[in-house]
């Protein structure tokens, strides 16, 4: 008999109780803090430069907006191939952000004036900027398609920009996202998935000013679309734009813009037959009575 037992026999003879080991009971793990730069400062505003003489750099810039799969990458280098125009690939700006990891740090942006959203502008900013600045041209238009998602916040930081919006067959939109990945984008998620982006171009098209051309009408006769664009864009219009297979605009990558046979090819190509009206699912009647294709 060890003494730890004979201890314990001894004290629970004398007063009833026994000795043992505390059981720990295991304290609750408190959820992760997020990382300081990824908080935001508080009273952020979105708003317009303070300071639009300082705070820009991009003068009268161009977003093209369009939902996905509605032949963006086409118009963007058929635009690219003017001589004043620069397209660049999908940028993706909207989702560069700005952190501030210490209070120092914080305490300076406030006190500079600036909200949080003041400074991912200047980013933003800065960015494209840069980007056309270093192609020599005088004109930046922009068109990543989830840039609908955030039309307020866009035309909220760039006061003077110009909007192009592009419009395509809804139908044709889901069938043309649905097959570019069949397997994990069956036809019911790609009609969901594709309508979002309609919805919030239509609001764009509903609130800002601008110009809107249809890939049907671009495919089909594309001399005088670019003519309308051009006449927007206060441009003379370039024969050789038709051309675009013949200069550089970047990679055709999955995730930066269109990356199929179709825009590879270097000259406009026809487009699919328009679907018949009871081809279309009901989710989309009405976006396709909106746009005129019923």
């Amino acid at each position: 008999m060890n003494w730890k037992y004979r201890a314990n026999a001894t004290l629970e003879g004398l007063t009833g109780y026994t000795l043992s080991r505390a059981t720990r009971v295991p304290r609750p793990v408190p959820p992760p803090k997020p990382h300081p730069a990824l908080v935001r400062l508080p009273d952020d505003e979105v708003r317009g430069p303070a300071d639009p003489a300082h705070d820009r750099l991009l003068r009268a810039p161009v977003f093209l907006f369009s939902s996905v799969r509605s032949g963006s990458t086409l118009l963007r280098v058929l635009l690219n191939s003017h001589s004043l125009i620069h397209s660049p690939i999908e940028t993706h700006f909207r989702r560069v952000t700005a952190g501030f990891p210490t209070d120092p740090v914080r305490q300076a942006v406030a006190a500079l004036g600036h909200t949080h959203s003041d400074v991912e502008h200047l980013i933003w900013d800065r960015l494209l900027h840069r980007e056309l600045a270093r192609s020599g041209k005088r004109i930046m238009v922009e068109k990543t398609p989830s840039n609908v998602f955030a039309w307020r916040r866009i035309a909220t930081c760039w006061p003077d920009a110009r909007f192009l919006f592009l419009l395509r067959h809804p139908m044709s939109i889901a069938q043309s996202w649905h097959e570019a990945d069949p397997d994990n984008r069956p036809m019911d998620e790609a009609v969901s998935r594709t309508l979002n982006y309609m919805v919030y171009l239509q609001e764009a098209r509903e609130h800002l000013p601008g110009l809107t051309v249809t890939y049907e009408d671009l495919v089909a006769e594309p001399g005088p679309v670019l003519r309308r664009v051009c006449d927007f864009l206060e441009v003379t219009w370039e024969p050789a734009m038709l051309e675009y297979g013949s200069r550089d605009h970047g990679g055709f990558v999955k995730g930066i813009g269109d990356w199929r046979d179709k825009v590879r090819t270097g000259s406009v190509v026809e487009g699919r037959p328009l679907p018949a009206p009871d081809e279309v699912p009901e989710k989309l009647w009405e976006i396709c009575r909106r746009w005129r294709y019923l």
